[in-house]
């Protein structure tokens, strides 16, 4: 931890120190306890270690200043020049009581730590990664990075989705954390699911409504800005600052101001491209007449001359054909002649071996129908047989049946004898009745009740006089 202090021994005046927060609690009162450490140069190995403590009425103003003057989240992993008061306690050791901070030391690291990262990305080969891809003519199909509540997220999809052009939009919202230091992480874990589905987007909105410059800190992370340089589809940032690009803003593949300026953006893009598909039409409706136009002059000159050249063709097949109908008249009685002769030959044949085909055939199906007729009663006796075994196996089967069920209904009728009421009372029990019920409970009579009392030989007539509940 570099510093003015050399001597083991607290110093009375306050000195000037540079290091990196470690971790900073703020307790209930106000106060705010922190863990200084300095780091070996271009690693992360601790070589120094001191307690700090910024008392509330302290850390009331210091935390407004700091924040207010150099943008940035008062909080662990910052490195920062603080002036404090070198104490002693016998019981907790040494400490420091931060005084004052000076915010332009901070701003200076973060600058560092800004160019620091370009620096890195560029070496990496990948800064301008996502700026080369080739950007759909109409993205439609937007993946979108935001906080749910986010002020500019509602804006951004009111405008896509009601624009005057009646473009059709289809948007998917991926939830991050669009602020702090949970959000490089939580941006990043949503580009991951939105990796999965890669092929359903033609691009990635990242947009939050405006804000603090304090609160954009986040979007300078190598890690986050690795990852978005790196995405394989293009990436458009509108993150609701005017003033310097974030690292983000610098790698991805197009940077808006504003979410409303990224809808805007995708819009605009739809409508220029519906223009130069109208211009397209008018200039192919115009090609597609003047084509017509000039064929259909090239065809009724294509059509005269056809019709001359018809006529001629059909005075020339006419005679070709008057010439053709003399000769083959002459030739067809000749040849008739001849064709009529040959068919008494070909008649008398295929008389003689029809004669002798259809003899053979009726010897065959003579044949057959005895192996068929055989066949036939072979199987009758079989089956004849199966069936006089099935009725013996059924008749022995019945009678084990009938018997196994006498069985049954015999046991049956003991147990509906042994459960009989009548039975029952034989046995010395009785029933009580009130007005033709059973009685159950004696909830359900009063005193005067007439009781009814059934017994194996008769009933008994009585009035119930006292009543004695069950303790």
């Amino acid at each position: 931890m570099q510093g003015a202090l050399r001597a083991p021994q607290p110093t009375p005046m306050p000195v000037w120190v540079k290091a990196e927060i470690s971790e900073m609690t703020v307790n209930r009162s106000g106060h705010c306890y922190l863990d200084l450490i300095e780091t070996e140069h271009g690693t992360d190995t601790v070589i120094a270690r001191c307690r700090a403590t910024i008392w509330s009425y302290t850390f009331r103003m210091l935390k407004p200043y700091f924040e207010t003057t150099s943008g940035q989240a008062f909080t662990e992993g910052l490195k920062v020049l603080l002036q404090a008061k070198v104490e002693y306690h016998e019981v907790y050791g040494f400490s420091l009581n931060i005084r004052d901070i000076d915010p332009v030391y901070t701003l200076g690291d973060m600058a560092r730590q800004r160019r620091e990262i370009i620096r890195r990305l560029e070496e990496d080969g990948v800064f301008e990664m996502n700026k080369e891809l080739e950007l759909p003519l109409v993205p439609q199909r937007i993946a979108i990075i935001s906080s749910p509540t986010a002020a500019g997220l509602q804006d951004f999809v009111d405008q896509l989705h009601n624009n005057p052009h009646k473009f059709i939009f289809y948007t998917k919202l991926f939830p991050a954390v669009m602020q702090g230091n949970e959000a490089p992480g939580s941006i990043t874990k949503a580009l991951e699911q939105i990796f999965e589905y890669e092929e359903m987007f033609d691009a990635v909105a990242i947009i939050r409504g405006g804000g603090a410059q304090i609160d954009l800190a986040c979007f300078d992370n190598y890690e986050l800005a690795f990852n978005v340089a790196q995405f394989p589809l293009p990436v458009i940032t509108g993150i609701g600052h005017d003033k310097d690009d974030t690292v983000i803003d610098m790698v991805a593949h197009t940077r808006m101001k504003t979410p409303t300026a990224v809808a805007e953006f995708l819009i605009t893009g739809a409508l220029q491209f519906s223009q130069q598909l109208n211009e397209l039409e008018k200039h192919f409706t115009e090609l597609v007449n003047d084509q017509l136009e000039e064929n259909k002059n090239r065809l009724n000159d294509a059509a005269d001359q056809l019709s001359l050249l018809v006529n001629q063709l059909i005075v020339k097949q006419s005679n070709r054909l008057e010439i053709a109908r003399i000769q083959l008249k002459n030739r067809s009685e000749a040849f008739l002649r001849n064709q009529f002769s040959d068919l008494k030959q070909i008649s008398a044949i295929a008389k003689n071996q029809t004669h002798r085909y259809v003899t053979r055939q009726n010897h065959l199906l003579e044949q057959s129908g005895n192996k068929l007729n055989f066949a036939f009663r072979q199987q009758v006796l079989k089956n004849k047989s199966l069936l006089l075994q099935f009725q013996n196996l059924i008749k022995f089967r019945s009678i084990e049946t009938i018997k196994t069920e006498k069985k049954n209904l015999n046991s049956i009728q003991e147990k509906l004898r042994l459960v009989d009421p009548q039975n029952i009372l034989k046995r010395g029990y009785s029933l009580t009745m009130l007005n033709g019920m059973i009685l159950k409970s004696v909830h359900s009579v009063k005193e005067g009740d007439l009781l009814e009392t059934r017994l194996s030989d008769g009933k008994v007539e009585s009035m119930v006089k006292k009543i004695y509940n069950k303790q």
